[in-house]
């Protein structure tokens, strides 16, 4: 079964499954305004850029959402697709990643069909964040189908109880 390794978070692929360990381009906003300088731009180029984990039962094409915008759309009713995305360690302190440990596995309760960044017939989705050994991240899953989430859970937490991430 193969691995993928990457910054700190490991997952043993499923068969059937693709996926990608990777860090995004970094993504860097000009200031503007009368008192927009030389150190914002130094500032806005220092922002951390963190890993992101994409995993799904279908293939994963580039050009992807960091939420998988460009995958979702190809999810059948038995589709499966997960990001992991850590934030920056600044954002630890927050009351939004208090949650301390993996949220997995998942309940077929936890998905809906209004917990999606872009709403697509049929699909639902999870969205949970935590932190895990002085790291922040956001667990969002889509599965192809709401009448279908009972088995397409399990799917999810198979793929989900592999994920190891270290410090």
């Amino acid at each position: 079964m193969p691995v993928l390794d990457s910054h700190g978070i490991s997952i043993n692929m499923v068969a059937g499954w693709d996926g990608e360990i990777y860090l995004p381009s970094p993504a860097v906003s000009v200031p503007s305004g009368p008192t927009a300088g030389a150190g914002d731009l130094r500032a806005a180029a220092l922002k951390p850029v963190v890993p992101i984990v994409h995993l799904a039962n279908v293939a994963l094409f580039p050009g992807r959402g960091d939420y998988g915008g460009g995958a979702v759309e190809s999810l059948g009713a038995d589709g499966v697709f997960i990001a992991l995305l850590e934030h920056p360690t600044s954002e630890l302190g927050s009351a939004l990643f208090q949650n301390a440990g993996l949220p997995w596995p998942l309940a077929p309760e936890d998905f809906s069909r209004f917990t999606l960044q872009r709403r697509i017939g049929g699909q639902a989705g999870c969205q949970r964040f935590f932190s895990v050994d002085g790291r922040a991240f956001c667990l969002y899953a889509v599965i192809g189908s709401y009448a279908a989430r009972a088995s397409l859970v399990q799917s999810v937490n198979r793929v989900l109880a592999t994920v190891r991430i270290t410090a």
